[in-house]
């Protein structure tokens, strides 16, 4: 395994134990940004198509283990997005700090849609301003913490 590929290893696994741990072991909740949307993202720039549905489908289903509600939900969308993620490597070229804001930002909302369309099928989703409202503001600040992960990931890799 090269220093990239275990240095990327590394921040997935760090994020997602960081995610379960604010998120559920010290129960701050939604005041944690969604850190395993921000790994999918992250390393999804830098893994072929299937492995980063593959990664986006593990994520989910440990998110779905520790949320039920949004069991399958949370692991299709997550595929989803790994999938997409991966295949803007094809299409963008960037790999600025505008770009990978804008791109994680772009994924989360992403994937906040998809979840709600998911879940409208359950006729569980919430309402729809919440897209327009409360979404837009989730994806910024789970693009500020992905900035601040990528600053770490490269200054270790």
């Amino acid at each position: 395994m090269s220093g990239s590929r275990l240095a990327l290893t590394a921040l997935v696994v760090l994020l997602a134990i960081l995610y379960f741990v604010l998120r559920v072991g010290l129960g701050l909740g939604l005041l944690v940004p969604d850190l395993i949307v921000v790994a999918t993202l992250l390393a999804a720039r830098q893994l072929r198509p299937g492995w980063a549905a593959g990664l986006g489908l593990l994520l989910g289903m440990l998110e779905g283990a520790v949320f039920p509600l949004t069991f399958g939900a949370s692991a299709l969308a997550l595929v989803l997005v790994g999938y997409l993620g991966s295949r803007t490597r094809d299409v963008f070229s960037g790999g600025g700090l505008i770009f990978l804001a804008f791109y994680l930002f772009a994924g989360k909302w992403l994937y906040d849609i998809l979840l709600y369309l998911i879940l409208l099928a359950d006729a569980t989703p919430g309402p729809p301003s919440a897209l327009l409202l409360i979404s837009p503001l989730a994806a910024l600040y789970a693009a500020a913490a992905g900035l601040v992960a990528y600053s770490a990931y490269r200054t270790l890799s």
